[in-house]
């Protein structure tokens, strides 16, 4: 017999970028775990082809456009989640982007700081504002989960606005963690390590980077988004309500060294 703690049966997870990726990882694991499901994302085809995936667990399934660094459209979207889902138990702010082009200190202009601020740091407040406003108002406590990166504890050169924007989202995660406590609502973060997600095709498919990389990763193959699955369902679960405020690092040990 299954742990119960682990049984999501009753409870509602929202995860934003869960259309594909880790945030689709985490949100097949959540449903096949017993928990309703929201998804949020920009993109109306992987919106569509997520729910249609997850329908084989027997799960009630909503996703919904939202760009998470617009906060009236999160306001709106939370409004629109709780109207068809009645009600979030779990929030998993995983939309992100990365860095590209002029990433560079010497060359990067405001425009392409503000490009991922906005989603990577500002769209996390957006999404856990909301999210904490409704838990504290419920008074059944609950579970903030932040997609931050090792970018956040390990110096990348041409990356300062990604790296930046993660180490602010594991910041906010502590302060966040002691603030709501009281509420008996948990705040933690995960940060991955180098995964298969369109974000990264690019970079794995060259030779060189795929060659000065994989060697310093122990289990010797890059991540993938089920990989964060079970650390989901952990984090959503009743099981974890002394945890909070804890960075989880999912990079197959490419930290240790």
């Amino acid at each position: 017999m299954a742990y119960k703690g682990f049984d999501l049966t009753g409870k509602v997870s929202l995860i934003t970028g869960g259309n594909g990726g880790i945030g689709f990882g985490m949100a097949d694991a959540l449903a096949e775990a017993g928990a309703d499901v929201c998804i949020w994302g920009t993109n109306p085809k992987k919106n569509a082809d997520a729910a249609e995936k997850l329908k084989r667990h027997g799960r009630k399934i909503h996703t919904q456009i939202v760009d998470v660094g617009d906060q009236a459209q999160v306001q709106a979207g939370f409004a629109e989640t709780l109207e068809v889902m009645g009600h979030v138990d779990n929030c998993v702010a995983n939309s992100g982007v990365s860095g590209r082009g002029k990433g560079s200190l010497l060359e990067m202009d405001y425009e392409e700081w503000r490009r991922v601020m906005r989603v990577n740091l500002d769209g996390v407040f957006f999404t856990f504002q909301a999210a904490a406003r409704h838990m504290v108002e419920r008074g059944k406590g609950g579970s903030l989960v932040a997609m931050a990166s090792t970018a956040a504890i390990e110096g990348a050169a041409r990356s300062s606005h990604y790296g930046a924007s993660k180490g602010g989202v594991c910041a906010m995660v502590r302060a966040l963690a002691v603030e709501l406590a009281r509420y008996k609502i948990t705040a933690n973060s995960i940060l991955p390590g180098w995964i298969e997600t369109e974000m990264t095709a690019n970079a794995f498919g060259n030779e060189k980077f795929a060659g000065n990389v994989m060697p310093r990763i122990p289990e010797r193959r890059w991540g993938v988004g089920a990989d964060f699955g079970p650390i989901a369902v952990y984090l959503a679960s009743g099981a974890t309500g002394y945890t909070t405020g804890r960075d989880f690092v999912i990079d197959g040990g490419y930290t240790l060294f």
